[in-house]
């Protein structure tokens, strides 16, 4: 398997002055991506001026939203000069009519891309279970895409086996080859790079060449975060954060904020050759102005590093 043509961008860090730490840091976020949700519209073009021109915006389909509040909104966030990724929800499509409507006008509004996950309802609002059985409609090929989001879960999912998590990412990497729709796995966040990065290297293992953008909760209140981690179904590391609320900045291998995290996965991973890890995915939980400032913070280098380059504040 040849490196990521990025990889050579990116000083794996190692033993590296930190100097190189916070280059490797700056290069791995380059090409960063967020997300808002419907709830988001009216803040948008003020995120396009805090976002560089072109930064993937995801747009979710939260439970209240509906398939065409999704495409609304994604429409929008092209207009102000970004890219939106739409999700497709399998279970949340209410018909198949339904989808062709959504990627049509999608497509014609120059939206080339979209994440599809299967989403958490227990019950279908309509035909589609799985994100494979939406594939196997063609209807992402008829719509023109040219590039497909889909879910990894590097904690695992609390309702499917390991062992169909990655049967399912190899029939998505067969429709890459098959269709030319380039396909790319999009992670639900964590606190542990640790984890992430052994997750990382099962993939090369099992031969998942796939590039990851690797999902990053953002700068929010702890109790936020673990509020949306047990709606997310986030496993070992939530966890443990859970029982140890008041001292998490001392747990070992685990990362008390979006900064550890980063950190934690450029040191042990993510953008050196050989990772699969190319990019990352930073989690609003509703906070997109504040989660976009920081992100730009982060790709811009404005931000100090202690001293033993644990973590890092972003420069106001």
């Amino acid at each position: 398997m040849s490196p990521n043509p990025r990889h050579s961008q990116i000083s794996a860090p190692g033993q590296n002055t930190l100097r190189d730490l916070k280059r490797a840091v700056v290069a791995f976020a380059r090409n960063a991506s967020t997300e808002v949700s419907a709830h988001d519209e009216k803040l948008l073009e003020a995120l396009a001026q805090q976002l560089p021109a072109g930064t993937p915006v995801y747009v979710a389909h939260t439970p209240k939203a509906s398939i065409e509040d999704v495409v609304r909104v994604a429409i929008k966030v092209r207009s102000v000069g970004l890219t939106p990724s739409p999700h497709i929800v399998a279970r949340r499509v209410p018909s198949e009519q339904a989808l062709k409507d959504a990627l049509a006008r999608l497509n014609e509004h120059g939206i080339e891309r979209i994440l599809l996950v299967a989403g958490d309802l227990p019950r279908p609002l309509g035909p589609f279970n799985s994100t494979l059985e939406v594939i196997a409609t063609g209807a992402l090929e008829r719509a023109g895409l040219k590039q497909v989001g889909v879910a990894g879960h590097p904690e695992g999912h609390p309702a499917v086996p390991p062992a169909e998590l990655l049967a399912a990412l190899r029939a998505k990497q067969e429709f890459s080859a098959r269709s030319g729709i380039a396909v790319h796995i999009v992670t639900q966040f964590g606190f542990n790079p640790t984890g992430v990065c052994a997750w990382d290297r099962m993939l090369t293992q099992e031969g998942i060449t796939l590039p990851v953008h690797v999902g990053i909760a953002g700068p929010a209140p702890l109790t936020k975060l673990l509020k949306f981690a047990m709606q997310c179904g986030v496993g070992t590391s939530i966890g443990s954060l859970v029982s140890n609320m008041g001292a998490v900045a001392s747990l070992t291998g685990l990362a008390g904020g979006p900064d550890e995290m980063l950190l934690g996965l450029v040191r042990g991973c993510a953008g050196q050759s050989g990772s699969r890890l190319v990019q990352p995915h930073v989690y609003s939980f509703g906070g997109a102005l504040a989660t976009a400032g920081w992100l730009r913070a982060v790709r811009d280098g404005a931000f100090d590093l202690a001293p033993d380059g644990s973590k890092f504040t972003v420069q106001s």
